[in-house]
């Protein structure tokens, strides 16, 4: 496919409402089919079929959530839709990022946020380690991204009304996903479990990318 080709697939994969919809949501963070279901007031079966146009136009993928291995995860293609333009969102509070043991990734996005946007943020997690992981700590050290040496906190010391929450975690978000409170999910995949130095530097690029483009969406404080 050529690169006209290409953009006309996309132009043409968004020209319906219900896939700008879909397409939207996921703009802010990842979902399950379930969730978009949900979320949209959209029939399982019609939503299936509106997925598959955006599969094929190359805007959207899906993997396994590394909590419930049943559950998959779609996410939009980053920088497909680049030109298209991002709509403004109401400033929240705070932004509070959560994982399982805020150990890693929770903290990693709110210092990314601390210096990408004036809207508070604060780091939580669901089951909090007792330290900070040593592998997050050198891949900030890496970017020159100051990372504060705090204790991990469970997320019932932290949330107040008026935060959004965004799960970096599977884990966290499938164990928080009854509850009512404003949430994003951003599927990142746990460094800590694998280790690696390119395992943390993979999930440190993907949240430096996420963060830029949600802390875009939010007004400046004035």
């Amino acid at each position: 496919m050529s690169e006209l080709e290409r953009r006309a697939a996309v132009h043409a994969a968004l020209g319906d409402v219900a896939r700008l919809r879909v397409v939207d949501t996921l703009r802010l963070g990842d979902a399950s089919p379930s969730e978009l279901s949900t979320a949209l007031g959209m029939p399982s079966n019609l939503l299936a079929f509106h997925l598959k146009a955006l599969e094929s136009a190359g805007l959207i993928t899906r993997h396994r959530s590394e909590g419930d291995g049943r559950r998959t995860y779609l996410r939009l293609v980053r920088d497909a839709l680049d030109g298209l333009g991002l709509g403004q969102l109401s400033a929240p509070e705070r932004v509070v990022f959560v994982s399982t043991a805020n150990s890693a990734r929770s903290h990693l996005a709110a210092a990314l946020w601390r210096r990408a946007s004036d809207i508070p943020t604060a780091s939580a997690g669901t089951h909090p380690a007792e330290r900070i992981d040593p592998g997050a700590v050198e891949a900030a050290g890496r970017r020159q991204l100051p990372l504060p040496r705090v204790r991990p906190q469970h997320l019932d010391e932290v949330l107040r009304d008026g935060d959004v929450v965004v799960t970096v975690c599977d884990r966290a978000h499938e164990e928080l996903r009854p509850t009512a409170a404003t949430r994003l999910h951003w599927s990142i995949p746990d460094p800590v479990r694998v280790g690696t130095e390119a395992a943390y530097d993979a999930a440190y690029d993907e949240l430096a990318a996420r963060v830029v483009d949600l802390a875009q969406r939010y007004p400046r404080a004035s």
